[in-house]
Parts: structure tokens; sequence; C-alpha cells
């Protein structure tokens, strides 16, 4: 008798949890915010013409809590040394060969029905689900601790669309120094959000290796998993870049980061196995307006998506 109460409890749980997912937006990212910037991770991004307002705090990342500060421009909570220095970021941005493998390929398929308890087929099933989300994100910790812990051993029309920002340069704190970022650097942010948004329609997790590092791919994995568990498909089409700019640009610990505030259009629906649209619209676009953080080393080499952030 008193486990009814308890299954009872956990029902209503799972009902909530399913009808939270079933209401965010279903493109990329969710509608959400998520990812890593770094040691900025926790510190609110410079408002910029196309984001005047700023960007939503982080409500996923694998960075540890911390809020540099940048005279009141913060959220999240402060995290010093003693003395009163911030402390660097613990987690590398980037994992390569067997680890980015196994988040990229084996965690979609574990979490889309082929794993633990089934999959999302019945309430047990759905409990199943929430288990391997949670050992999928243990998984992505343990695995960016591994390899730390091996690392530690061994603009203007030319810009395809962005205009510069004027708050871009402001004085970063530690070991940080701000970047430029040039009209080919522009064309790739542009060129990112479009690929990314083809390849998460295809369901395309190697192509989304390519583009995002690690740990926006698990996030992507876990999007799509929860979309096939509901027996649902997220179709993003006619992708349209309309206006962008630089919030800020820096380096630190041997990678450069650039912030950019992206405004498009596109046509976002979400559609059942035989094809009905149950949410979304297949012929009016809506129009967004996020901040895409992207990371690179600053040797040089191609620029990842590391970050999303819905405006204010």
């Amino acid at each position: 008798m008193k486990t009814r109460p308890v299954l009872t409890t956990a029902v209503v749980l799972a009902l909530s949890l399913a009808s939270f997912a079933g209401i965010a937006d279903a493109r990329p990212g969710n509608g959400g915010s998520m990812g890593s910037r770094g040691s900025r991770t926790w510190s609110a991004p410079a408002p910029t013409r196309t984001s005047p307002y700023g960007a939503a705090p982080m409500e996923r990342s694998i960075a540890p809590q911390q809020a540099p500060s940048y005279g009141n421009n913060t959220y999240g909570a402060p995290a010093y040394n003693n003395g009163g220095m911030m402390r660097p970021p613990s987690r590398h941005p980037f994992l390569t060969g067997f680890a980015g493998g196994l988040l990229g390929a084996g965690l979609f398929g574990l979490m889309s029905g082929h794993g633990l308890m089934g999959g999302a087929h019945g309430f047990f099933g759905f409990i199943g689900l929430l288990i391997q989300i949670m050992l999928g994100v243990f998984l992505v910790r343990w695995l960016f601790g591994l390899f730390m812990r091996r690392q530690n051993g061994g603009a203007s029309a030319g810009n395809g669309g962005f205009t510069p920002a004027g708050n871009a340069g402001r004085p970063s704190p530690g070991t940080q120094r701000t970047i430029q970022i040039g009209p080919q650097d522009y064309q790739a942010f542009q060129q990112l959000l479009l690929n990314v948004q083809a390849a998460w329609t295809q369901q395309n997790i190697p192509a989304l290796q390519g583009m995002a590092t690690p740990e926006m791919v698990s996030y992507f994995n876990q999007e799509l998993a929860g979309l096939a568990s509901r027996g649902e498909r997220n179709v993003v089409s006619d992708v349209r870049f309309l206006q962008g700019d630089l919030s800020e640009a820096w380096s630190e610990n041997g990678y450069d980061y650039a912030t950019v505030a992206l405004r498009y259009s596109l046509i976002d629906m979400t559609t059942d196995m035989m094809g009905r649209v149950v949410s979304g619209s297949s012929a009016d676009p809506v129009t967004v307006t996020e901040l895409w953080t992207f990371v690179r080393p600053a040797s040089g080499g191609g620029w990842l998506l590391s970050a999303i952030q819905q405006a204010r």
C-alpha cells in the first residue's frame, strides 16, 4: 500500500516531463539555452543591435557553475578562489576519436529505443528512457574528465550580413584577450547556421559531429531521442539568415571563442510517423533570435558550435 503514492508521484512526474518536452520548440536546441562558452559560460553575453536585451542564462552546461563579473552584467552564482581570482574552467571543448564517435553515434541509438528497458514503450519504457538520459549525462562528464586528465599529462556587407558590435572589444579578466573576427569568420558562422539546421532535419549525427562540440552533439542526441520516443520527427526547412552581429570574441587556454547574435527565419514543424503535422506549420515561417557561440583552436582550424542561447 505504501508503494502506491510513490508510483503515483512517478507517473505525475513522467507525464509532466513528457508534456514539457512537447511544448518546447523543436528546432535544434529546442528553444533552450545550452552549451559552454569557456570561462564565460555563466556570464551574460554583451548586448548587440540584433539582441539588445542580451541572452537567457544557460540551462544546461558541463562547465562548472561560475560567473565571472563584467560590471553588473552577470547571472548565476559567482565562484572565486580565496585570493579573489576567478577559477579557470576545468573542461575541454573538444573530444575526438573514439570518445567523439561514441557520443555521436552511441547515445542516439541507445536513447532512441534500442537500449536499456526497450526504449520508451509504456510507462516502464519511459522510466528507462529517463535512466538512459541520466546515464548519457554521466558518460559525457566521465569522458570529458578522462580526456582532460590525459591532456594535463602529456561588420560590413563583406561580412555576410553581420555588423560589428562596439562592445565586442571590452577588457577581459585573467589570461583572456580579445580577438579580431574577419569576413571569413562571419561567413563560416552563417554557413554553420544553415548546415546545422539541415543536418538536424536529416538526423545526421556524423554530420553534426563535424559542426559542433561533443557536448552540443550530446544535447542534440537527447532531443532527437525524445522526439523518436514520442513517434515524432522535427522538420526544419527554408532557413534564411536575416541579420547578425558580434557580441564578444576572445581567446583563452589555447582556444578562440566568438559569440554572435543571429536572427533568422525558418519553417519549423513536427510531424508524426504518418507525416501529419502535430505542431508548427508547413507554410508559415517563424523568426528566431539566438546567440550562438563558436570555438576553435587558437592555432587555427574550423569553428565548431559550442553553445546556443535564446535572446531575451
